[in-house]
């Protein structure tokens, strides 16, 4: 990496559980193209004096992650279409003194989706109704699946998500067996309460065609284990992130790394 200096443009990211992947990425692609910039993960307790403090620090760039992806809507200058279409943000770029609000996480889930040929000819089911979920269910029926279940706890986000796109929602999947199960809750997450536990039940991941967990950290939560084991096809949320992430990256620096150097970042992030 770069020696500091009073140069240096700062990124970070702000999750309720931050990790190392992300700082991993960006600072590997730093190093590779020799660029005065250093990425650091944190965490808040006061999210509105956080994105203040981005302002007011000058810091180039945020990302952001579960829980904070709602709240910031209302604490940045300017929403740009990817964000204001799901009602989230993942990304912030600071140009000025003037905030800017993206969502790159849509992007991710629907390219990942389309790799896996996922259509209207399958039926899928949407676990949580929160910031990424949001992302994830656009991108569910941007790929012309019309026959999908929100499944959320909470039954005023999950049915207001769910009937924004014309799906159902449930408390839970019950007995429904859909082709395609995403998880897009922290169930899984390393260090938070439901660690161990799978987001679906296993007899819905034994049916499922692809099972994809939008958690990154760790990379084989419970739910792709247990579709590992069940030899289904599995979308991690590593190559989520990978693919977000990049394109964080451009907004940040007005970069594009070439293909390979960023799966080069991918792979060292998850060392």
């Amino acid at each position: 990496m770069n020696v500091l200096n009073r140069d240096t443009r700062l990124c970070i990211s702000l999750s309720g559980r931050p990790s190392n992947i992300g700082t991993r990425f960006h600072n590997y692609l730093y190093a590779a193209l020799g660029m005065n910039f250093v990425y650091k993960a944190m965490t808040t307790d006061d999210i509105a004096g956080a994105v203040t403090g981005i302002r007011a620090l000058g810091i180039r760039g945020c990302g952001v992650s579960m829980p904070f992806k709602e709240d910031v809507l209302g604490l940045v200058d300017v929403v740009h279409d990817s964000a204001a279409a799901i009602d989230s943000v993942n990304t912030i770029v600071n140009d000025d003194g003037v905030l800017h609000a993206y969502n790159t996480d849509y992007q991710a889930v629907a390219r990942l989706l389309a790799e896996h040929s996922v259509s209207g000819n399958h039926t899928a089911a949407v676990a949580g109704s929160g910031g990424m979920a949001k992302a994830v269910v656009a991108a569910v029926r941007a790929a012309g699946v019309t026959e999908c279940v929100v499944a959320a706890r909470n039954e005023r986000t999950g049915r207001a998500l769910a009937e924004r796109y014309g799906f159902t929602w449930a408390p839970d999947l019950a007995d429904r067996s859909p082709d395609v199960l995403i998880n897009a809750t922290p169930i899984g997450m390393a260090g938070g309460p439901d660690a161990d536990t799978l987001a679906f039940t296993r007899e819905a991941v034994d049916r499922a065609s692809l099972v994809f967990d939008v958690v990154a950290s760790p990379p084989d939560t419970p739910l792709v284990r247990a579709a590992t084991d069940a030899g289904t096809p599995v979308v991690t949320g590593a190559q989520v992130i990978a693919l977000q992430a990049a394109e964080q990256f451009v907004l940040y620096t007005g970069v594009r790394p070439a293909d390979d150097l960023i799966a080069a970042a991918s792979v060292y992030s998850r060392e």
